[in-house]
Formats: C-alpha cells, sequence, structure tokens
C-alpha cells in the first residue's frame, strides 16, 4: 500500500489542502493519504487567534472525510492525531518512525508545499526523514521556481539518495490559512468558497477564530454548512437531494419552498448520533419516547433532528414537525410533513428499489396516493427484515387508506 502523510497546522483546513491531497493522489498512485495536524510545529510559532489542537483534529477529519467524497474513494484519506499526543515541538521524523511501525510494509511519502519542500535540508534529521518516506513536493509556483525545485530535487537525491517527485495542481488555489482566518473576520461569505462545506459549518457551530454567528438566524448557505458539519460526508448527495426534491414538491403542491428548504437541510442533522448521544438529547429537550423509540435508534434522528431545528437553529413550528414525523410518518400529516416524508423517499441520489418510480411519479400526481405507497413499501421493507414497525407508520397508512 502506498500512504501519503500530508503534515501541517491545518488551521483551518481549507480547499487548497483538499486540491493539493488529491492531486498527489492521483500522480503518485496513493491507496490512503493521512493528514497529520502538529501539535506544537517546530518552524513557527502558532498565532494568537490558533484553536485548540482538538478542534484542528476535528476540522481537517471533515475535509479528509470530504475529500473521500469529493474523487468518489471511500476510505482514502483520513485525519491521525498522532502528534496531539506527544509532548513537544512535533517533528516530522518522529511522526514517519511512528508511522513506518504502524505499516511495516507499506510504501510512505511525504507531501509538501514548495517552501517546505526547498528547506527540508534545515530539518531534525532530513537523512532519516528521506529514508523512511519519499518526498512529494507541490508545484503551486508559476515556472519561474520550477528551476529551483529541480535543482533541490537533484540535492537530495545526490546527498541523501532521496526519492522525490513533483506534484503539479491542475489548478492552483492561491490561499493560506491565514488569509482564511483573516477573511472570517471580513467576509465570512466569501470564506464558504474557501473551506469545504462542513469545514465552514463546524467553525460557524463551535464559534471558532472569534465567529459570533447568530445560529438562530443563520441564511440558507449557513446553515446549510452548519448541518452538513454534523453529519458524514457519503450523507451529503441525500441531504442536498432532499433539500432541493423538498423544494420543487413545495413549488408543486403549494407550501411555502423556503421552509421546505430550511427542513430539507436540517432533517437528518443527527443521523450519525449513537443512542446513548440521541437519549441525552431527547431528556435534555424534554422529547417524549416510547418504548420502540428508546431501544431503536434509527427512530431517533428525526426526533432529535427536530429539537435542534427548534433550539439551536430557531426554526418555525412548521419545519420543526415536519422532521420530526419525517421517518415514522403520521395520521393526518400537514402539507409540509408529507412533502419532507416524500422528498427523503424519492430525492436523485436514493438508490433504485422496486416501486421507486411509480412513487416518483404519484409525487406529483397524486400525493396522498404517493405517501400510501411509501408507508407501505416500508412496512413490507420492515417486515421483510423482522424490524418491529412503529405504530405511527402503521396509523398513517391506515389514515391514508381512508383518504384514498
Amino acid at each position: 500500500m502506498k500512504i501519503g502523510v500530508y503534515g501541517g497546522t491545518f488551521d483551518p483546513p481549507h480547499l487548497g489542502h483538499m486540491q493539493a491531497a488529491r492531486a498527489a493522489a492521483e500522480r503518485l498512485g496513493l491507496d490512503k493519504i493521512l493528514f497529520v495536524p502538529a501539535a506544537l510545529p517546530p518552524h513557527k510559532a502558532l498565532p494568537p487567534e490558533s484553536v485548540p489542537a482538538e478542534e484542528r483534529l476535528a476540522m481537517t477529519a471533515l475535509m479528509a472525510d470530504g475529500l473521500c467524497l469529493e474523487a468518489g474513494r471511500p476510505g482514502l484519506a483520513g485525519a491521525d492525531g498522532l502528534e496531539l499526543s506527544r509532548q513537544g515541538k512535533s517533528y516530522t521524523v518522529d511522526t514517519l518512525e511512528e508511522l513506518r511501525r504502524r505499516y511495516p510494509d507499506d510504501e510512505l511519502w511525504l507531501l509538501m508545499g514548495t517552501d517546505m519542500f526547498l528547506t527540508l535540508q534545515d530539518w531534525r534529521d532530513p537523512e532519516r526523514i528521506t529514508v523512511l518516506a519519499g518526498i512529494a513536493a507541490f508545484a503551486r509556483s508559476e515556472a519561474d521556481r520550477r528551476s529551483a525545485l529541480e535543482a533541490q530535487g537533484r540535492a537530495l537525491r545526490e546527498r541523501y539518495g532521496a526519492q522525490v517527485a513533483v506534484v503539479e495542481l491542475p489548478q492552483i488555489i492561491d490561499l493560506s490559512s491565514t488569509q482564511v482566518r483573516a477573511l472570517l473576520e471580513t467576509d465570512r461569505a466569501q470564506v464558504r468558497d474557501a473551506l469545504w462545506c462542513q469545514v465552514y459549518g463546524y467553525i460557524l457551530l463551535h464559534s471558532l477564530y472569534g465567529v459570533r454567528a447568530d445560529l438562530r438566524h443563520l441564511d440558507d448557505d449557513d446553515l446549510r454548512c452548519a448541518s452538513l458539519s454534523m453529519v458524514k460526508a457519503k450523507r451529503v448527495p441525500h441531504i442536498r437531494g432532499c433539500e432541493a426534491e423538498a423544494v420543487r414538491l413545495a413549488e408543486y403542491w403549494g407550501a411555502d419552498p423556503h421552509l421546505a428548504r430550511r427542513a430539507g437541510i436540517l432533517h437528518d442533522c443527527t443521523k450519525y448520533l449513537e443512542l446513548d448521544e440521541q437519549l441525552a438529547l431527547c431528556e435534555k429537550y424534554a422529547v417524549p419516547l416510547d418504548d420502540l423509540e428508546r431501544v431503536a435508534v434509527k427512530l431517533l434522528h428525526s426526533k432529535t433532528g427536530a429539537a435542534i431545528a427548534r433550539h439551536v437553529f430557531g426554526e418555525p413550528d412548521e419545519v420543526c414537525n415536519a422532521i420530526y414525523w419525517h421517518t415514522t410518518g403520521k395520521a393526518d400529516m400537514d402539507l409540509l410533513s408529507k412533502i419532507l416524508y416524500l422528498a427523503d423517499y424519492i430525492e436523485p441520489s436514493r438508490a433504485d428499489f422496486e416501486g421507486l418510480e411509480e412513487l416518483r411519479r404519484l409525487a406529483y400526481t397524486d400525493l396522498d396516493a404517493a405517501l400510501l405507497l411509501g408507508c407501505e413499501l416500508t412496512i413490507q421493507d420492515m417486515e421483510e427484515r423482522g424490524v418491529p414497525v412503529h405504530t405511527n407508520t402503521l396509523q398513517a397508512r391506515d389514515f391514508l387508506k381512508g383518504r384514498t
């Protein structure tokens, strides 16, 4: 296996890091990329506005997850906190020694920018570094520095016997974390284009870098980023698809498209919480639960998602109710709840299953008939898998049978 090791402060990680890592994966044929945030970088002091290492690791993990989604390669990238557990400065040679112990039979490649590459001989134990890993430099600058890269490559080969590669970036993103931090203070709308959406949302939710967003009055773009930061990247296409489908259905059936969009954005925001986390939120927000819900984690994200929508993001009752019922449904749902239930079921990224095309047809011809089919498909699937069906789903089916 070929593993790329990409270190840095990642304060915060941005799209330039993602672009460079993806280019390295393609150029070097990497099977995996490890982003390694430094606890105490040896070559510079962390700026006063820097955030704790654990926050940088969390944001880097979100970016790595996003890279997997963007590249279409699950498992391609991940964040590793090995430098955060060491005392003192984060020397690269120590990190590579640890990774060599973990991966004794794999090929390591150390990924770095041009400036770092040109000063590698000044690092701690460069001879050992070049034994432990190949060196891959990102060609981020214009042709006037090409000769310097080539000269440095020759020098490292001759002096240390290093294996060297230059990774040319197809589209240079002229961006630094310092610039991103400045933008967070002056132009949040612009910084959205510089960060992976989940990283930007994490910054909003956790008030990092001096950002004091009013979570109860976020615009649609900021709300989307905040919501997506709470889930795994593989869920992003579904959430975006559900949002868009909910808006289309709302426009078709005469519901409020803005409320439909907000419900779609937030409907799965607590999808990946564990059972104990779900139950803790239900207790915190006084969400009533029946016996089945207390043990069936898949039934809880709609309830906790509605609670977060209401208490954290300040969404109105219509949005919260739609989120609350989008998993089980219920008898006599309001229009927005019907729309979100169906949008969740038929959005474009859904894998094909028997009845999907008919469900999509009915969604734009007979809303209640579509809901009835959705309930019946859910009940059939759960019964075939031996999973208990919630009483609200059964009541929704029986109510709709009377209506249709």
